[in-house]
């Protein structure tokens, strides 16, 4: 699957449902000599007064992926610490 068909996915965590975006809106983290992806780091969360403000922002390990669907890519947060980007 190519990284343009994955940007047009939406991020839902599956422990509470919490839709997270779109993959488009993340910045996708990856080794250059590789190519082997270490995961997205999301955007700064949308504070609009008629939708309710996502509760986190931060990053997502490529581990904590579990099914990419048709619409959808499906996670669950392992990590609780930041990724560190050293």
């Amino acid at each position: 699957m190519r990284l343009s068909e994955l940007a047009e996915k939406e991020l839902i965590e599956m422990e509470n449902g919490m839709r997270y975006g779109f993959l488009s809106e993340s910045e996708c983290l990856f080794d250059v000599k590789t190519g082997k992806i270490h995961g997205f780091e999301l955007a700064a969360p949308v504070s609009l007064p008629f939708l309710k403000k996502k509760q986190e922002h931060g990053f997502i390990p490529w581990e904590e992926i579990l099914l990419i669907g048709e619409d959808r890519i499906l996670f669950q947060k392992i990590h609780t610490k930041k990724h560190d980007r050293s």
